[in-house]
């Protein structure tokens, strides 16, 4: 494995690995958002602790297959390490 693959592979666990709470805090944002300007409800802090429930709960539910990912990444770099030779 080069360098070259291995970065790659290390932009693509962290993608994966943080894209859930993202695509959550997304989807919480935008619904929050459109809440506001039907009610004409113009106040900037009532979007965050919906934000922060639903990255929790997202984390919640992602945190083993994230641990899983982040575990064979590593096994993987590890085991990559044991095979080079000085």
């Amino acid at each position: 494995m080069t360098v070259v693959t291995l970065g790659r592979e290390a932009l693509r666990v962290a993608l994966l690995v943080g894209a859930p709470m993202l695509v959550a805090g997304a989807v919480v944002g935008l619904i929050v958002s459109v809440l506001q300007v039907a009610t004409s409800i113009q106040d900037v802090t009532i979007t965050f602790i919906p934000k922060i429930v639903a990255c929790g709960l997202t984390l919640l539910i992602a945190l083993p297959w994230m641990i899983r990912m982040l575990t064979t990444f590593t096994r993987q770099i590890f085991q990559m390490i044991s095979t080079i030779t000085p």
